[in-house]
């Protein structure tokens, strides 16, 4: 076995860095505390990475991810404080074409003296907002890292702050609107029946786009948002997951006759799986198209999401090269923020069962379709068709006497 290196054994340097730069933020002096303790995360960082290489031991392991931890909660509060002086600079009105302007006393920075760029400016306020809504999560999403026995990275800082600064009850219903330019791709892309179902419709965002293309659109949501189609009739108030589909025979109220295809952004909780298997095992669409995280295409725990990407599988899944605007949560008021989300609209359509056919999958760029008209409804389709026929018929018969 080789030898392990020294520097995982004397760890002194690497603790005196650490605890240089909590006194650094102590004493006020932020930026130099962040840099100092940026330097101290990398190299800890690294020494993890080499005590797993050599296969050290758990004590040398976990000392290393503890000075990683300590550097990044470091360096996080130096990041909050950072973006505590932009915002009071800003509001001062000492920032200009983006950065703030020198002030007298050296009161001022800029965003390259401050190591943030807009990005960064924009997760620190982020994880401002976190602190003071739940003081004390950056700690402890740190903590929870290290007893579960892993490295406490940037990342996976910013994805537990980013989850408990949206609680349940702020992400409510998982509502994000749909940008036109996705509904608009699959209109170029697919063509669907006369009647089109929109069980997750929210404000219309989807509908809208659906209706001006000539579908008539059934409006549903589990919540009332006063969405109504373009004749004024007002959505149906529906839980999806409870609904049953009605048969002609039926007449329930407020239930939907047939089986109209469905398109839909669904919701993206924990709720997902059994949306899609639901709309597969009780409603059979003829066709339904649904937006989803690209990464809907992998799992094998959730015995839904087996159903419908191996039993039922999609005939096809357009996937989106260039991620979509960004879908913010309904009612957010905070900065503006490009998508990290890359999506596709999973297409599912009758027979279903294809065990002798795989899934299609279609790379496609929604900027480029957006000069394209949409394909017409199946029946404006077959209209269209009738009517050139009607007219090479009429070309050939001989004129009236």
């Amino acid at each position: 076995m080789s030898e392990v290196p020294a520097i995982l054994h004397d760890a002194s340097g690497l603790v005196a860095t650490v605890e240089r730069a909590k006194a650094l933020l102590d004493e006020g002096d932020v930026i130099a505390a962040k840099v100092l303790a940026a330097h101290a995360y990398d190299n800890a960082k690294s020494a993890v990475a080499l005590a797993e290489r050599f296969k050290a031991g758990n004590a040398l392991v976990d000392k290393a991810r503890r000075l990683q931890g300590d550097a990044l909660l470091i360096e996080t509060r130096a990041k909050i404080r950072l973006a505590d002086e932009w915002d009071a600079a800003k509001d001062a009105g000492l920032v200009g074409a983006g950065r703030p302007k020198n002030v007298p006393e050296g009161n001022g920075f800029t965003a390259a003296e401050a190591g943030l760029d807009r990005k960064e400016i924009h997760e620190a306020r982020k994880l401002r907002d976190a602190e003071a809504k739940e003081p004390g999560i950056v700690e402890r999403a740190i903590a929870a890292r290290l007893s579960a026995g892993f490295n406490p990275s940037r990342a996976n800082l910013r994805a537990a702050v980013g989850t408990a600064s949206a609680t349940a009850e702020e992400r409510g219903l998982n509502f994000y609107e749909t940008p036109a330019e996705a509904t608009h791709a699959l209109l170029v892309l697919e063509r669907f029946e006369d009647q089109i179902w929109e069980p997750a419709c929210g404000k219309g965002a989807i509908s809208r786009v659906l209706e001006a293309a000539g579908y008539e659109v059934h409006l549903s949501d589990i919540k009332n948002r006063d969405c109504a189609d373009q004749n004024g009739e007002l959505q149906r108030v529906l839980d999806f997951l409870h609904l049953r589909r009605a048969k002609a025979h039926d007449g329930v109220p407020g239930v939907f006759k047939g089986r109209p295809d469905i398109v839909t952004n669904p919701p993206y909780g924990t709720e997902l799986n059994a949306f899609v298997a639901h709309a597969l095992r009780e409603h059979q669409p003829r066709k339904m198209a649904l937006l989803l995280n690209l990464n809907f295409i992998c799992g094998f725990n959730d015995p839904d999401r087996n159903f419908v990407m191996d039993d039922m599988r999609p005939a096809r899944i357009h996937v989106f090269t260039r991620r979509l605007p960004m879908m913010h949560r309904d009612g957010w008021t905070g900065a503006e923020a490009s998508s990290r989300m890359n999506t596709a609209w999973f297409v599912w359509e009758q027979p279903h069962e294809r065990s002798a056919r795989e899934t299609v999958i279609n790379r496609v760029d929604w900027q480029q379709l957006q000069d394209q008209k949409p394909k017409l409804p199946r029946r404006l389709e077959l209209a269209a068709e009738q009517a050139k026929v009607t007219k090479r018929r009429s070309k050939k018969e001989p004129a009236d006497a």
